[in-house]
């Protein structure tokens, strides 16, 4: 039996046999950019499967080491990912800069920072374990463009040359020149591993003069200024000071790449995940350090207490009382869980429950007190029996 066969038998231990079987199916069959960042509400709707079991699964799956979670912060506008991390505690920036949306953000936990799943190399090696050798267009669909992007499957190549005039591979150290005519639009020159941009508004009367310009890539340069351009002839050298492969690209900011854009699709975020049961049971530590300014704009809180406890104790004795009272845990863990929600602390016989919505609490609690009487009444006639 082969490691990741073993991972996937250990994985049943845990996770609903479905999903399970899905998992084992992406992994054997998928092509290579399936299962990069893989966005685990688009793979529960494609499966037909429960949205919180196909999270609770990858959740399980990553603790195996089958897949690896990725907290990427990302741009509001283009939906390009600004920054990657491993764990939401080195998320540390107070605000984060688009360059090809030339617009800086304050992050928020609501829809700024993706959680994603790739698989392991000790599963399946993907071209995306190693990012800069990508080719270009495949550096921007997989690397570059959240997992809300729902990006056309059958013709994404054709979509991508519709606003892509010319891009090219740089390695470290090395210059190149772009010679190009620049068409009457708003060009812009985006580099996506150094998320560096030069706009270029074309427009009046063309000329045949050909114009100059220098293009430096490193982790500083943003080139964020807009140049006035006439359309014609135009020579781009670009010298790639990063350390690692660059990928210039002449990009024009039309239709098609609004179009393309445009297409939005819903994603795990990581307000949602922070209140699933189980992330907070399995990553009880990789949760917001008290100094990071990490933002929720809107997080619904439940709290719960067990009416008539301290008589209950004192009229069915304390081991009585008590399996009562885990009985009333146990439910309302099962609950809270099925609506998107975790359990945040327990005082005494009361709970503090999150959730990422307002409905989705109170349809718990609704669910909790219908089913928490039903079950305190069974377990209650079992104690007394």
């Amino acid at each position: 039996m082969s490691e990741a066969q073993s991972l996937f038998e250990m994985l049943r231990q845990s996770v609903k046999p479905e999903i399970v079987d899905a998992f084992a199916r992406l992994v054997r069959d998928a092509p290579d950019r399936k299962l990069c960042r893989i966005n685990a509400l688009a793979f529960a709707a494609a499966e037909g499967l429960d949205e919180e079991d196909t999270i609770a699964g990858f959740l399980q799956a990553s603790r195996l080491g089958i897949f690896e979670l990725s907290w990427n912060v990302l741009c509001p506008g283009c939906g390009g990912v600004l920054d990657a991390n491993t764990s939401l505690k080195t998320v540390q920036a107070t605000e984060y800069t688009c360059a090809l949306c030339a617009a800086g953000y304050e992050p928020t936990l609501d829809e700024m920072v993706e959680v994603t799943f790739t698989v392991s190399p000790r599963v399946r090696h993907i071209g995306a374990h190693n990012p800069h050798e990508l080719p270009a267009i495949e550096y921007f669909r997989q690397m570059y463009w959240g997992s809300g992007i729902d990006l056309p499957e059958d013709d994404y190549e054709e979509k991508f040359d519709e606003f892509v005039i010319e891009t090219l591979e740089l390695p470290p150290g090395d210059k190149a020149v772009i010679s190009m005519q620049l068409p009457a639009e708003f060009v812009i020159v985006f580099e996506p591993v150094t998320h560096a941009a030069q706009f270029l508004d074309v427009k009046g009367e063309p000329t045949r003069e050909r114009r100059n310009l220098v293009l430096v890539f490193d982790r500083a340069h943003r080139h964020a200024e807009t140049l006035n351009l006439q359309p014609g002839p135009l020579r781009i050298q670009v010298e790639n000071h990063a350390e690692v492969r660059t990928l210039p690209s002449v990009c024009v900011a039309g239709e098609a790449l609004h179009e393309m854009l445009g297409r939005r699709r819903p994603f795990l975020t990581a307000k949602r995940l922070l209140s699933n049961q189980t992330f907070r049971d399995i990553y009880r530590t990789d949760t917001l350090d008290v100094d990071q300014r990490l933002k929720i704009t809107s997080l619904t809180f439940l709290f719960t207490d067990l009416r008539g406890s301290t008589e209950l104790y004192e009229r069915v004795g304390d081991l009585a009382a008590f399996d009562l009272v885990r009985t009333h845990f146990r439910v309302l863990n099962e609950i809270v869980a099925a609506e998107a929600g975790a359990i945040v602390k327990t005082i005494g016989d009361a709970v503090m429950a999150t959730f990422p919505t307002p409905d989705r609490a109170v349809a718990a609690a609704m669910r909790c007190g219908t089913r928490c009487a039903s079950s305190m009444r069974s377990a209650a006639a079992r104690t007394c029996y």
